[in-house]
C-alpha cells in the first residue's frame, strides 16, 4: 500500500487539503485597507481593527473542503480494488476542479462587491498542486492496473 507512488500522491493531497481547514484560503484588501478573508467558516472582514467579523457563510466551499481529505483517505484504503480506487480519484479530480471554480467565483464576487484586490499568497496555488497530485495518482493507478493485466496475459 505505502510502497505505491499513488499512495504518496494521495497522502500529499490529503495533507494539502487539511491546510484549508485552518487559516484563510484567499485574502483581499480594499481601498480602506481593511482585510477580507475567505476561510473554511466563510467570508470574514477586519474593519477598523475590531477583529474579524463573519460576513457570509460559504456552505458549498466548506462542504468541498471537508469532502476532499475524506475522499483521498478512502482512495488510499481501497488499494486492493483498483477499479474503485480509480473511480474515487476521478471523483476527487472533479471535486478539486470544483474547488477551484467555486473559490474563483467567490473571489470575483468579493472583488466586485467590495472593490478589493487579491493579496497574493501560497494558498492560492495549493488547489492547483492538489489537482496535479490527484492526476498523477490516477496515472499511477492506471499503470499498476495495466501492469497487473499484462502479468495476467502472460500466465
Amino acid at each position: 500500500m505505502i510502497q505505491r507512488i499513488q499512495t504518496v500522491y494521495l497522502f500529499l493531497t490529503t495533507l494539502l487539503s487539511l491546510l484549508f481547514l485552518k487559516g484563510s484560503i484567499l485574502t483581499f484588501s480594499d481601498e480602506s485597507d481593511s482585510l477580507i478573508k475567505i476561510t473554511f467558516r466563510g467570508i470574514l472582514r477586519d474593519s477598523d481593527g475590531q477583529g474579524y467579523q463573519l460576513i457570509d457563510k460559504l456552505l458549498p466551499l466548506s462542504v468541498i473542503i471537508i469532502i476532499i481529505p475524506i475522499l483521498c483517505l478512502a482512495a488510499i484504503m481501497f488499494f486492493k480494488n483498483r477499479k474503485i480506487q480509480k473511480l474515487l480519484v476521478l471523483i476527487l479530480i472533479v471535486i478539486i476542479g470544483g474547488l477551484i471554480v467555486v473559490s474563483g467565483f467567490y473571489s470575483l464576487t468579493i472583488i466586485t462587491t467590495y472593490s478589493s484586490v487579491v493579496t497574493p499568497g501560497i494558498k492560492m496555488l495549493i488547489p492547483v498542486i492538489m489537482l496535479i497530485l490527484s492526476f498523477l495518482a490516477y496515472r499511477g493507478i492506471t499503470k499498476d492496473d495495466n501492469l497487473i493485466k499484462s502479468y495476467d496475459r502472460l500466465r
